[in-house]
């Protein structure tokens, strides 16, 4: 549920907008969570109560002297320290939510959101809500009129991420469903657009997601090691449903920029994981085929595909 006195059934009539538009905009609230930045560039979080005080070794700032202002305001301490306040971004949100899983990092839920293509009003499958990090990000892209189906092994990853989805949106997201099980044990939606897949062994659920997809959705899979993916690849390919899949991953690195002391930083957000996407062909269509010659010795002479135990990865992936 919302957080109380942070806004009225009647300022939600008269200000409308999506889903947890309104916890955005506007002066800050009590409920509010607030992101303060020191001079230091350190960052505290707080969720705006009337009569509590934001305490550090080095002084002290009344809530009640931030609720009311504007965003983007700097408010000083008893012992003179600036701290700008600022709504933080969800990227800033899925790092410090409590966590069950691992989250999907910012810069992988960008490209999913990117190169799945997710679209306003969009009907997605999502399999591995972990702690709710790409659930969030996915709900925003699709807004109220679209449909997320999220399926969950664990029921205690199911609640941490229920709860960290609902804390962002100001309370339950209208187009999002929770389900506790297996995805291909679960799957009844049909005419799916787009389905994510962040689990060990994605290649289970080929004939699932092959049954859910419209012809031309997109399956994304997010797996972390190279044994994942190539066993993930081998079997779309084997699968006969759809196109040559893309494989990739994202580093990003920041740059410090100072006058003249312009160079990229000594530490970089590396491997996360990889990413995969593939489209459902058209059914009774074969996919094309291959042109390009595999590299000499990607294939060994008793490789029988990827299931089998010449392709089969070790037990790290399954």
């Amino acid at each position: 549920m919302p957080h109380s006195g942070a806004v009225s059934a009647a300022e939600h009539d008269v200000r409308g907008g999506p889903t947890g538009a309104v916890q955005r905009r506007g002066p800050l609230r009590a409920g509010d969570r607030v992101q303060l930045t020191d001079p230091k560039g350190r960052l505290h979080t707080i969720t705006l109560t009337p009569g509590r005080e934001f305490h550090t070794h080095r002084g002290l700032f009344r809530h009640d002297d931030l609720i009311g202002q504007p965003e983007g305001t700097v408010i000083t301490n008893t012992a003179g320290i600036e701290y700008l306040a600022l709504r933080p971004l969800l990227a800033d949100y899925v790092l410090s939510m409590p966590r069950g899983a691992a989250v999907v990092y910012p810069k992988d839920a960008g490209q999913i959101l990117a190169f799945a293509d997710i679209f306003p009003g969009a009907r997605v499958v999502e399999a591995g809500v972990g702690s709710g990090s790409l659930s969030s990000f996915l709900l925003r892209a699709i807004g109220d009129q679209g449909m997320l189906h999220s399926y969950e092994r664990r029921e205690d990853f199911a609640e941490i991420a229920t709860q960290n989805v609902e804390r962002y949106f100001g309370g339950p997201h209208p187009a999002w469903q929770l389900t506790v099980g297996d995805l291909q044990d679960n799957l009844s939606d049909t005419e799916v657009d787009r389905v994510i897949l962040d689990m060990l062994a994605p290649w289970e659920c080929l004939d699932a997601v092959s049954k859910a997809l419209v012809p031309g959705g997109i399956l994304c899979a997010y797996v972390a090691t190279t044994t994942q993916l190539a066993r993930t690849v081998e079997a779309i390919r084997e699968h006969g449903t759809f196109n040559e899949p893309a494989a990739w991953e994202t580093m990003v690195r920041t740059w410090h920029v100072e006058g003249l002391a312009v160079r990229p930083d000594h530490r970089m957000i590396g491997h996360t994981g990889f990413l995969l996407t593939a489209r459902r062909l058209a059914d009774g269509v074969e996919p094309p085929l291959r042109r390009r010659r595999p590299a000499k010795g990607a294939y060994g002479e008793d490789y029988a595909g990827p299931g089998s135990a010449s392709g089969r990865p070790g037990p790290a992936a399954g």
